[in-house]
């Protein structure tokens, strides 16, 4: 099953190259500023 990763944030909905590094580290499809505000401002 070839399926193509996305760059794009589950969050802020934007493309950001970060999306699938942090896919591959932390399991979640967001951005490294959105990735930074939940551990700051967790709700």
């Amino acid at each position: 099953m070839d399926k193509e990763i996305d760059n794009f944030c589950e969050e802020c909905e934007k493309e950001y190259e970060s999306v699938s590094q942090n896919l591959i580290i932390y399991g979640f499809k967001i951005c490294e500023s959105c990735r930074l505000s939940k551990n700051i401002f967790p709700i």
